[in-house]
């Protein structure tokens, strides 16, 4: 008994591993972005085929690209570990389980190109079977990851195909629900979640990671403009996504009220203005991860919102 146990333990142990290749916290966070979409566009909730089909498409899809990212970076995450070691990760969403497991040497790279293959052809596979568009979505979104780890030390101008990157999800998910989504919808979905990542993801984590950035000469947003220009960008970028969220949520076929409109507000101001106000006013490494963190949930609390139109 004591055996299995034991066993059991090495097995949980082990996976944790896999899920903090993929920062699967995060991950399932992501999966509010296409949740969004698809039910802003459908105006109501897809069938329960697609649904369960769709999430699990999404989850993999994520899995996958999350794992790539670590995979690409993992020889400059190695160095930094060697030259200075890690700098204290407590309370980052994506240092839930452990921060960059290859990096470390707690799994092999030959493990983690498994994994992420694995998890990018079951992605593939549920994609190409909601609609043929979702599968291409995939491609490029994969392929544009890979691309912009490979930009680490050649351009800040990176972070720009983060925020494409970012807007995958939710694109391909108008597409699961309806062949023939409408631009103009698609288009302000694309810039909301582009300037959402660019504002509070992106630039922020390369923010609070500047000093080890430093240390390699990555070209990130911060180390190209100084902690005053990165401030005006986060800003500039979450006022523009905050405002085109509620434009998003006006032209949606799900009708809005006026009192929901402002609640989508206030949450833009809570989890994303506010604290990137923060950032800018103390420049404080600290603040730069509440900001990461906060934004994270950002589509899950839109996500609430629209649900709770939908059951009221």
């Amino acid at each position: 008994m004591n055996s299995i146990s034991v066993s059991s333990a090495a097995a949980l142990s082990r996976l944790k591993l896999f899920l903090a290749l993929s920062r699967t916290p995060h991950g399932l966070l992501d999966l509010a972005t296409p949740a969004l979409g698809a039910i802003l566009w459908l105006g109501g909730f897809p069938t329960l085929q697609v649904t369960v089909l769709g999430l699990g498409t999404a989850f993999a899809g994520y899995t996958a690209v999350y794992a790539l990212n670590d995979l690409v970076d993992s020889r400059v995450d190695r160095e930094i570990i060697q030259d200075r070691g890690w700098a204290d990760s407590g309370g980052d969403l994506d240092a839930v389980f452990v921060r960059h497991p290859i990096a470390q040497g707690l799994m092999t790279f030959q493990e983690g190109l498994w994994w992420s293959a694995f998890w990018a052809l079951l992605a593939l596979m549920g994609a190409y079977w909601l609609n043929p568009v979702c599968a291409l979505i995939f491609i490029i979104g994969f392929v544009l990851e890979a691309i912009y780890c490979l930009l680490l030390d050649v351009s800040h101008l990176r972070t720009l195909v983060s925020g494409v990157v970012k807007t995958s999800g939710g694109i391909a998910a108008a597409f699961a629900v309806d062949p023939d989504p409408s631009p103009a919808f698609l288009i302000t979905l694309f810039f909301w979640l582009f300037f959402w990542e660019i504002g509070g993801q992106n630039v922020p984590n390369d923010w609070h990671d500047l000093e080890e950035d430093d240390c390699l000469e990555v070209k990130t947003v911060p180390a190209r403009y100084g902690l005053r220009g990165a401030g005006l960008i986060i800003l500039c970028s979450l006022a523009i996504s905050i405002t085109l969220g509620v434009v998003l949520f006006s032209i949606a076929p799900l009708e809005l009220s006026f009192p929901f409109l402002e609640a989508s507000l206030f949450v833009g101001f809570y989890f994303l203005l506010l604290p990137a106000f923060r950032l800018y006013r103390t420049r404080n490494q600290t603040r730069a991860l509440v900001l990461f963190n906060k934004a994270s949930y950002y589509p899950l609390a839109l996500l609430v919102i629209v649900l709770f139109r939908l059951i009221t």
